[in-house]
């Protein structure tokens, strides 16, 4: 079959060259932004049931620390599908297109949350209840692992030259939007009496999210694919197997980009183990506090996502990148030291600092940066690979956290080096990867020339 059979939205005119369709980087922004919202309000608010009740719902009563650690091992699921999900979707991406693959990451979020608000509880079946739960938070998992490639590569692909960064970010914007969603979705449900809270107020956020994944798919599916992958079909340059040529041709930029991806790792440490350490009885803060500190700097984030990247337009991705790592290697300890306090105002500054501002100088480059870094016919392969490998880690770090975690008032400090320590990493990472944001759409991924 021919690769120009992959190209429905693309028309073909008497003269056999296929005519590409308008790039629409402000349509394709919103799609990313909306879409990125709605699956990463999904994903985060298994999160924040991880942290607050699934070690009740889920798992047997007889030791309350084995049950918070292996909740948040099933969080930590969630990731270690995104690698598979990567290359699955990826490879789809690749050879099929960017918008198909988007649509569908959509709608299999949308199934497997909704399914979570479906199941029955320890209570009820006994163990078929967790063995239920990380199916579900499987599929959660490999949608991920598409679904931030794709909106990256998608929107990349339909920016202006000089501004790729700042519209790629919206995809970030998005999953910044989906995560405070998520927290104000679960401030009134946290508050519910005990009783309520435990027998049906948790599921209904995770009902709420099909209502919401309707209105994304809409705005998904009147979106054109790419001109960059049109062209690239039409020259019947995709490859039948884009994995084998990604790392034939571009293992090293692979290796960089999962590296760099433990930036997430301060993103899990300060979302999920934040959360289930400042309600622990260690500290003893309400879980509704805690939602509303990550609310504050989850709104700031919203903001700060695409200012970081407007400036790595202007300045470069990597000082940004590397400045935004070390930054949060600082912060990270002035957080939890402030929540080991239990001072409000001081976790809340704190909070902003590391989530609002330094954090979102990583979080609002990556999707552009990363999407940068590959040639176009690999693209979607190289982004999802290497991030969701490097995501990993990011995902089990909470549960890491509690396992590392001492004792007395100074116990977050082993968690709060391990954090730092990966934003070291992944500043190195950069700063042994090619600088991309003057580089030309069409000359991105190809070697550098010899000097």
């Amino acid at each position: 079959m021919s690769a120009h059979t992959h190209t429905p939205t693309a028309t073909r005119p008497p003269g056999g060259q296929t005519a590409l369709p308008r790039a629409q980087p402000r349509k394709a922004a919103l799609a990313a932004f909306l879409g990125s919202m709605l699956e990463y309000y999904d994903f985060f608010i298994y999160g924040s049931a991880a942290a607050l009740v699934f070690p009740t719902l889920f798992f047997s009563s007889g030791n309350p620390a084995v049950g918070t650690v292996s909740a948040l091992a099933t969080f930590g699921v969630g990731y270690a599908a995104r690698p598979l999900g990567g290359i699955i979707l990826g490879h789809f991406g690749d050879k099929v297109g960017r918008k198909k693959v988007m649509v569908f990451t959509l709608l299999m979020m949308g199934v497997s949350s909704l399914a979570v608000g479906l199941l029955p509880t320890y209570e009820q079946v006994g163990i078929i209840a967790p063995v239920l739960l990380v199916i579900a938070r499987l599929g959660q998992g490999i949608s991920a692992g598409g679904e931030a490639a794709g909106a990256s590569t998608l929107t990349l692909e339909h920016s202006p030259e000089g501004r790729r960064g700042f519209f790629t970010s919206f995809a970030m914007s998005g999953t910044m939007a989906g995560i405070l969603l998520a927290n104000f979705v679960f401030i009134p449900v946290a508050a519910l009496p005990e009783d309520q809270l435990m027998s049906w107020g948790w599921r209904v956020p995770f009902w709420l999210s099909i209502v919401m994944i309707v209105l994304a798919y809409v705005v998904r599916r009147r979106l054109d694919e790419t001109p960059v992958f049109v062209a690239e079909a039409d020259a019947e340059e995709l490859r039948p197997l884009p994995l084998a040529h990604l790392f034939r041709t571009q293992w090293a930029d692979v290796v960089k980009v999962m590296f760099a991806s433990l930036f997430a790792v301060f993103q899990t440490v300060f979302m999920v183990f934040g959360l289930a350490y400042a309600t622990s009885d260690a500290v003893g803060l309400e879980r509704s506090t805690m939602l509303w500190v990550s609310v504050a700097a989850n709104a700031v984030a919203v903001v700060a996502v695409p200012a970081s990247a407007a400036l790595s337009d202007r300045v470069g991705r990597r000082p940004v990148w590397i400045t935004s790592a070390l930054s949060c290697a600082v912060l990270v300890c002035v957080y939890f030291w402030a929540v080991s306090t239990g001072s409000i105002p001081l976790i809340v500054v704190a909070a902003v600092l590391l989530n609002g501002f330094a954090y979102s100088g990583m979080n609002g480059l990556w999707p552009a940066y990363f999407s940068e870094l590959f040639a176009a016919r690999v693209r979607y392969s190289g982004f999802a690979t290497g991030s969701q490998f490097g995501f990993l880690l990011a995902g089990f770090a909470p549960a890491i956290g509690f396992a590392i975690m001492g004792d007395g008032v100074t116990g977050w400090i082993p968690v709060a080096v391990f954090a730092a320590a990966c934003g070291l990493v992944s500043a190195v990472a950069v700063l042994t990867a090619r600088e991309t944001h003057k580089v030309p759409l069409a000359e991105l991924g190809k070697p550098l020339p010899r000097r």
